[in-house]
């Protein structure tokens, strides 16, 4: 599972993969699912953008769940 090393927050953005090979992008996130993009790593940001573009591909869309959960 990849998950930002952003500091530590109560929610987390989860996109979860079509496939069961798939990978698991997670990255912290407010109670709405909003990710401060400022706040994440330069590999991180690519990573979630990357997550973003492949929604209904490779990734179901994101649901937000409490962080270690």
């Amino acid at each position: 599972m990849k998950t930002s090393t952003m500091n530590p927050c109560r929610y987390e953005l989860r996109f979860q993969p079509l496939v069961p090979e798939g990978e698991v992008f997670a990255f912290p996130c407010d109670a709405e699912g909003h990710v401060d993009l400022d706040g994440l790593s330069d590999r991180d940001r690519g990573e979630y953008l990357y997550a973003r573009a492949v929604i209904g591909r490779e990734v179901a869309m994101p649901a937000v769940r409490q962080s270690g959960h």
